[in-house]
């Protein structure tokens, strides 16, 4: 007699378990984001295809004392490797921090073919006697140093060789994981409105090292010239929404003003 009173009772508490788990369950639902499937890596939907071009940024944080002749020996070794055929490289531009983290150096460097491009220069590199003194002499004048691989997204110019004098605005982004897509989507449409001055020099995205790493790299007369460009952007239609929806995405950012050295290609 017990069991039959306590078996409807059981039954009854278990249903209404359920029932509030369900209806918890979708509740909940209503605050995950959907995510469509994806079906191919970001480098491939965001990269340029036209070329297999890869991309090293170098972050050289040097001595304040040594900072003369870091520079010195950057310009007698770099260029040499850019201009010789051997290497399937090119040095896009190099330059000191002016506003930012200081004595600072920023090296950029295109390897046109990919990572078998940069297989074989650092394989060269090794045989290459003068590159080998230069990286020993180097390291007494560093403090530290960090570099990454990044590609070029399709909607931003390829940097090419430019006069001077200039200022560079490198503009680097931490972006939440998993919302690359998204940026490249805003962006590729706002490339348009920054573009009026001729200012944008490159657009790229990191592949190894830092990785969800965003770098715009900008060039301006001076910095009144870059407060003025920055200015007439917000009286395009669309970039008020641009920022507004790209913001959220960010974790963290930085902005340095650079000057370049004297053997820069980007003047």
């Amino acid at each position: 007699m017990l069991m039959v009173v306590l078996y409807p009772t059981f039954v009854l508490f278990y249903l209404r378990s359920l029932s509030a788990f369900q209806e918890d369950s979708w509740f909940k639902s209503l605050f995950v984001r959907k995510v469509d499937p994806r079906k191919d890596a970001h480098s491939h939907l965001l990269a340029k295809k036209e070329d297999n071009n890869l991309y090293k940024i170098q972050f050289h944080n040097v001595k304040p004392e040594c900072l003369d002749a870091y520079n010195e020996l950057c310009a007698d070794v770099l260029p040499s490797i850019h201009a010789d055929p051997e290497y399937p490289c090119e040095l896009v531009g190099t330059w000191n921090t002016w506003y930012g983290e200081q004595d600072q150096a920023v090296h950029l460097w295109r390897y046109r073919g990919g990572y078998p491009a940069l297989t074989d220069v650092m394989n060269k590199l090794r045989q290459n006697e003068k590159f080998t003194d230069y990286r020993k002499e180097r390291g007494k004048m560093l403090l530290s140093r960090r570099n990454q691989l990044l590609l070029e997204f399709s909607f931003w110019n390829e940097p090419v060789p430019r006069p001077g004098p200039n200022i560079y605005e490198l503009r680097s982004y931490q972006l939440r994981p998993g919302t690359m897509i998204e940026w490249g989507n805003y962006w590729a449409r706002a490339i348009e409105f920054r573009q009026q001055n001729h200012e944008a020099v490159g657009g790229f995205f990191s592949q190894i090292g830092s990785l969800y790493t965003v770098h715009h790299l900008w060039a301006y007369k001076d910095l009144q010239s870059r407060e003025d460009t920055r200015n007439s952007a917000w009286q395009h239609d669309g970039w008020d929404e641009v920022v507004y929806y790209t913001v959220p995405l960010i974790q963290n950012m930085e902005s340095r003003i650079m000057i370049p050295m004297k053997n820069s290609p980007l003047k």
